[in-house]
């Protein structure tokens, strides 16, 4: 009986090991980033809006692992009319919001995070409402790399990040890919 015993937990644990080893490589593969270049894209994302709502913002961390700094010039996005980059800024308890004509520089072997409450891309014209758990194409242009499609999540109304830090399983969102 021992010896059935020792073999069942054998077995049943090498069936966890093999559970535990494919769930980790599947979040690898449904990971929510992009390459263009000596560019890494992160986990584009957006937060949900009121029905009615004209804008929104959109929210991405650019790493660039290349030896030349690289700038984020553009943007576009199925669901808005145009994007443009905007800077959000604080000064003495007072916000304030400016559009960026510039871009974005993001440094060599450095990078750079829109977020709120900082540089972000305002989506405007909104063509429909976006819902929690849904997500939308865009494109993201730099001056050296070029053009990067990418796929932007959406959050909850209130969400400061996206969940998990942008590094959590999305099988949620893909379903709907």
């Amino acid at each position: 009986m021992s010896n059935l015993i020792r073999r069942s937990f054998t077995a049943f644990a090498a069936l966890f090991l093999a559970s535990f080893i494919l769930i980790f490589a599947a979040h690898g593969a449904f990971a929510h980033e992009f390459k263009l270049g000596a560019l890494e894209i992160i986990h584009p994302w957006s937060r949900a809006t009121p029905g009615g709502a004209k804008v929104a913002a959109g929210y991405v961390v650019i790493k660039n692992g290349g030896a030349e700094p690289d700038r984020l010039v553009s943007a576009t996005a199925e669901v808005a009319g145009r994007v443009a980059i905007h800077e959000m800024a604080t000064t003495n308890g007072v916000a304030t919001m400016r559009p960026v004509t510039d871009g974005v520089v993001i440094p060599a072997h450095g990078e750079i995070a829109l977020k709120p409450g900082s540089y972000h891309l305002m989506l405007e014209d909104l063509k429909q409402p976006l819902k929690e758990g849904g997500s939308f194409k865009g494109t993201l242009t730099f001056e050296k790399a070029g053009t990067s499609d990418v796929t932007f999540f959406v959050e909850s109304m209130g969400a400061k990040a996206p969940a998990g830090e942008g590094h959590e399983d999305h099988m949620d969102h893909m379903k709907g890919m």
